[in-house]
């Protein structure tokens, strides 16, 4: 059995001009689906729009900091197969790296990482893990793929167990 590094909480934001599933209406009804591993956890159905706003926080269990979070739109459909929206996965490891150092003597909002976009990943703006108000964070814009259209803008933070070692 794999040991429990931490939780990491991931906060759905919001979608930007997902794709419209449903002409006649020119909308969608979008919801995420989160996984990591073996977990999946999804998010609320927000209906009619393609500009959707959460703000749901989601709890993964870290117990391998080298899987990728991978994230899945759907449009919900209530007599058919749901449609996808696209999908788009984040690495974790420079996150978790940083979440488990010992930042006790470490200035209050200092940037502890930059990710730039790249070919290699799906992040559509430059992304900084930071170091506020006794948290590791990191804001995400992800470019949907699969898709002609679509970002999704989460919000991590990092959650120590009490009692697993750094």
């Amino acid at each position: 059995m794999e040991c429990l590094l931490g939780l990491l909480k991931v906060r759905v934001v919001r979608g930007v001009h997902l794709a419209i599933c449903d002409p006649l209406t020119h909308s969608s009804d979008p919801y995420v689906v989160l996984r990591l591993g073996q977990q999946k956890v999804k998010s609320s159905i927000k209906y009619h729009t393609i500009n959707p706003e959460w703000n749901e926080e989601l709890t993964l269990s870290i117990t391998n900091m080298m899987h990728p979070v991978k994230i899945e739109l759907f449009d919900h459909d209530t007599f058919t197969k749901d449609d996808s929206m696209g999908d788009a996965e984040f690495c974790i490891l420079d996150f978790v790296e940083i979440a488990k150092r010992d930042l006790s003597d470490v200035p209050d909002g200092t940037v502890m990482k930059t990710i730039h976009p790249e070919k290699a990943n799906c992040f559509a703006a430059e992304s900084r893990i930071t170091w506020k108000d006794g948290k590791v964070s990191q804001d995400i814009v992800l470019r949907l793929r699969n898709t002609e259209t679509g970002e999704l803008v989460l919000h991590l933070h990092w959650v120590n167990i009490p009692g697993v070692a750094r």
